[in-house]
């Protein structure tokens, strides 16, 4: 799922609730729970929704270099409300964090951003369509009447590597659960989830070695919420999976004390979505590595009986260790099995 925003909810908790993401479902706060039924509105809910507690704007990217070698880019904005509601100047209780990545085989490059709203550090618009923190920006290129997100340009830099890259959808959103209706343990935890899974993408990436130019494909993801988690949930494996045919995968597991809340969605190679079954999605970690102190699987078995799936998928650099306020793993990494393809994947709540 990818739900990163939660990790902004718990740096701003305090240091303990760092330790881990139980709690996260025991109190919404006041704030507003997502409601089965909704129907989400576009190009509206491209934008932020103060009366939720969390929010991200999410883009990964699987690229190719015009020097043979594979990479991964993430991009990140994630909003937090200390209160409901919006503010004026300081008076505004958002809290905004930016994460940027870039991945190859060999180094992981990792900047993060803090910002207040209210005051133009940061924030978005949903027309035109823009996010941003300080001078990292996502913004919207696309032609008059269509879609807000359908054309984007992605920014961000760090001290040692940026990137600047042009997305094109070649297909629709696609709504996860119940028409954005996603729910996230057996006590009805919830949020209201979207992705644009089928970008395109061109451009350059900076590293010390110089700039190099890229081609690949890349996933957006938005979801909000107030009280993600069940009390019992510490974590989650998240995955994003290109395969080669034109299909797609969007499928998480939320780790409590026995076998996991797995959720998933299929994605026909014409951009139709298939929610598929609570427990349908199994995943298994075959191999684990030693990162940052902490144990974190980098290669898994990822089955849908349903779709005929049965792949393996490993980590392009399994140090893609996240070491921002909250730290986690999060990286771009190869499939193999029943399909070939390429995706992401992130881990939260390993100790």
């Amino acid at each position: 799922m990818n739900a990163k925003a939660c990790l902004f909810y718990l740096c701003l908790a305090g240091p303990a609730m760092a330790q881990g993401f139980a709690g996260l479902g025991s109190d919404s706060g006041g704030f507003a729970l997502p409601q089965e039924g909704t129907v989400l509105n576009f190009p509206q809910d491209h934008g932020p929704h103060p009366q939720f507690r969390i929010e991200w704007w999410y883009v990964t990217a699987n690229l190719h270099g015009a020097d043979g070698q594979s990479y991964g880019a993430q991009w990140t904005l994630f909003r937090a409300a200390l209160s409901p509601g919006e503010g004026e100047g300081w008076q505004s209780p958002q809290a905004w964090m930016g994460h940027a990545a870039l991945t190859s085989k060999d180094s992981h490059h990792v900047a993060e951003r803090l910002a207040r709203g209210g005051i133009g550090q940061a924030g978005v618009t949903f027309t035109p369509f823009v996010a941003f923190i300080d001078d990292w920006k996502m913004a919207s290129k696309s032609a008059p009447g269509a879609d807000e997100i359908a054309d984007l340009e992605v920014s961000a830099a760090g001290t040692d590597f940026a990137y600047d890259l042009t997305l094109s959808a070649k297909g629709p959103i696609v709504l996860h659960g119940q028409s954005g209706y996603s729910v996230k343990s057996p006590e009805g935890q919830a949020s209201h989830y979207y992705s644009q899974p089928a970008y395109k993408v061109s451009g350059q990436i900076t590293l010390p070695g110089g700039p190099v130019a890229v081609t690949g494909q890349a996933w957006l993801d938005r979801e909000w919420s107030s009280q993600p988690l069940s009390a019992n949930q510490s974590g989650w494996d998240w995955f994003s999976l290109h395969f080669d045919d034109g299909t797609k995968l969007m499928g998480y597991r939320l780790r409590d004390s026995g076998a996991g809340f797995s959720v998933a969605t299929w994605i026909a190679g014409d951009g139709r979505a298939e929610p598929q079954a609570p427990g349908a999605l199994r995943v298994t970690p075959l191999e684990t590595a030693r990162v940052a102190d902490h144990d974190i699987p980098v290669r898994w078995r990822i089955e849908l009986p349903g779709k005929g799936i049965n792949v393996t998928t490993k980590a392009l650099n399994p140090n893609a260790w996240m070491n921002t306020q909250v730290p986690y793993w999060e990286g771009p990494v190869t499939i193999e099995g029943s399909h070939q393809g390429e995706g992401y994947v992130e881990m939260t709540g390993y100790q």
